[in-house]
Order: C-alpha cells, then sequence, then structure tokens
C-alpha cells in the first residue's frame, strides 16, 4: 500500500504551479513491481504514455495533468520551481503532478527510467516559466480546459485523485 503525500505550491512569478490542486507522491505505490507502473496507468485511463527521463530544466503543462511513475532507479526531483521543494523518489514511486506544477530533475542514478501518462491520453504543452506568460498560464490553468480525471492513476475510480476534484467542484 503507498504512502500518499499532498503538497500545495504557490506561483513564484515564472512557475505557476496549481492554485487548487495538491501534488500527490505515492511513495512505493508499485514498490514490488515497478514494472506495472505502465500498464496500471493506462488501465486508469491515463494514456499517452511514454518512457524516458524528466527534463533538467524547471517545466510544466498548463493544459493537462500529468503522472510520473519511476520505472527503474531513482532521482531527486524538484517539484514547484526554484522556490519549491526536492523529492526523492526511487522504483514504484508515483508523482501526480496538476497542470502548471513546476517539476526538474537534481540528479539521477545511471538506470533511472521513468513513465508519464495523462488523463484520456492529453497531448501536454511544454512551459518553461516565461514571465510575460504567467498570468495567461494561471487563466489556462483556472480554466475548464483541465476536466477532472474519470480515475486515479494508480488507484482508479477509488482513488484520491478523484475524491480531490470532487471535493475541489462542490
Amino acid at each position: 500500500m503507498a504512502d500518499v503525500k499532498t503538497v500545495m505550491f504557490e506561483s513564484d512569478g515564472t512557475i505557476p504551479n496549481n492554485p487548487v490542486l495538491p501534488v500527490l507522491v505515492y511513495q512505493g505505490a508499485f514498490e514490488e513491481h515497478p514494472q506495472e507502473i505502465e500498464d496500471a496507468f493506462n488501465r486508469n485511463g491515463w494514456t499517452g504514455s511514454w518512457t524516458g527521463d524528466v527534463f533538467d530544466y524547471h517545466h510544466y503543462h498548463t493544459n493537462t495533468h500529468e503522472a510520473v511513475g519511476v520505472v527503474s532507479g531513482s532521482a531527486d526531483l524538484q517539484l514547484g520551481g526554484k522556490q519549491g521543494e526536492t523529492y526523492r523518489v526511487k522504483a514504484g514511486d508515483v508523482v501526480v503532478l496538476p497542470a502548471g506544477t513546476g517539476h526538474k530533475k537534481l540528479q539521477n542514478s545511471d538506470d533511472f527510467q521513468v513513465c508519464g501518462a495523462y488523463p484520456e491520453g492529453r497531448s501536454p504543452n511544454l512551459k518553461t516559466g516565461n514571465p510575460a506568460e504567467h498570468n495567461e498560464d494561471l487563466q489556462e490553468i483556472r480554466s475548464a480546459k483541465q476536466p477532472a480525471p474519470s480515475s486515479d492513476p494508480v488507484f482508479g475510480e477509488d482513488g484520491l485523485t478523484v475524491l480531490l476534484y470532487f471535493f475541489i467542484n462542490l
């Protein structure tokens, strides 16, 4: 069973982060079988999956949420932009990044590999924190362009992602 942590990040003037939804860090969600992450994402409606690495510069997506699962190795990820926090992730961990959440890889083991996916296979844009785009980015993040995922990437219809959206939209 995963230990799920939630954390909110505020805008730093360049990285907007999500003003409403927290980042979810599922520690050990797939600790026994990290190779099953991609299948779980896809089964739970988080598709458009890919495997590879995390960019080593601050970036975010305004038009979709993202789930990132560590398939092998470990890394330090900085979440929330330059003023954010560093998280050590390892094989079996999953991080759900709401639209607008800054993320960057700081360092990693040689065998580090992740699988990423998006609700209903949405195609992410790539933003790097241009201050001139900040207000427009925040507007897009707050808009209905990011409908609630129909299921949690780890736990499906009964997962925390779905519950958070339900309570926020009451």
